[in-house]
């Protein structure tokens, strides 16, 4: 049986204010040992996650933007599967819409309501790495964004239930996140790992998946593996608003507890 393990980065993997991945350091050796495919699945744009893919010498798909598409390196798998289209690196299966269309309708949607709305597309790349907390070359890839736009609102919980409203009124989908809402197409992180997944049970035979994340916008992906782990937020608690009762809750913030969880797994 082959393991592979998908995981969420922001509060998960890496460290929600420090954006430090050395306390999973240990669990991600052994995954290196055992030859296990580590995969990135984040609301994070290419970008962002190919400076993972190379601090950590990571070489396998990974899926960018909340599932707006899986990027697979070429030559990676040996069976067939269809992509939407090829670059220097990937065969690319995109999921998502494009990120044009996406602020279109955000921004009409802030019109209309008179909401306080602040996409990342409005902002410098100053003004994301002071609100994240990232450098000015993090900032700069963030901004990068190619199927999903990351925002803020500022308003009340009525206001939030009007703008879903609205989102889903123009067919278009949304996510929350940790620090920020998310407006997606038909596309989430559950529908990217059933895909890559099944290409890899074609690869490789008995394939059980594994996820690992933080917040709701995990949870389509944490519903969708074999063995679902949710680790704790600052403050040592989990996400309250995923109360599945089939997902591992582990004791540990972010990195902590994902090391925690992969070594149990694998012992």
């Amino acid at each position: 049986m082959q393991y592979i393990v998908f995981t969420d980065l922001d509060g998960t993997l890496v460290d929600h204010d420090t954006y430090s991945y050395e306390a999973a350091m240990p669990a991600i050796n052994i995954l290196k040992e055992k030859d296990i495919p580590l995969i990135f699945c984040t609301s994070k744009t290419r970008a962002e996650i190919e400076v993972y893919v190379d601090e950590l010498d990571v070489r396998h798909p990974f899926i960018s933007e909340n599932g707006g598409a899986i990027f697979i390196p070429h030559g990676y798998f040996d069976v067939d599967f269809v992509s939407s289209v090829s670059t220097d690196k990937y065969d690319v299966i995109e999921l998502g819409t494009e990120y044009g269309l996406l602020r279109n309708v955000l921004l009409n949607i802030a019109a209309s309501e008179d909401f306080e709305i602040i996409g990342f597309g409005d902002m410098t790349d100053e003004e994301v790495s002071e609100d994240t907390g990232l450098d000015r070359e993090a900032a700069c890839l963030a901004k990068q964004r190619e199927y999903d736009e990351a925002f803020k609102l500022e308003g009340n919980e009525n206001d939030a239930e009007k703008l879903i409203k609205d989102i889903e009124a123009n067919g278009l989908n949304y996510t929350r996140g940790g620090r920020y809402w998310h407006i997606i197409g038909d596309n989430d992180k559950g529908k990217a790992v059933r895909i890559l997944t099944q290409i890899y049970r074609k690869q490789f035979g008995d394939v059980k998946s594994v996820g690992l994340g933080d917040s709701l916008n995990d949870y389509p992906m944490l519903k969708t593996v074999d063995v679902p782990f949710l680790v704790q937020k600052p403050g040592k608690k989990h996400d309250p608003k995923i109360t599945d009762e089939n997902i591992n809750r582990v004791e540990g913030i972010g990195p902590v507890g994902w090391n925690l969880a992969i070594t149990k797994l694998l012992k």
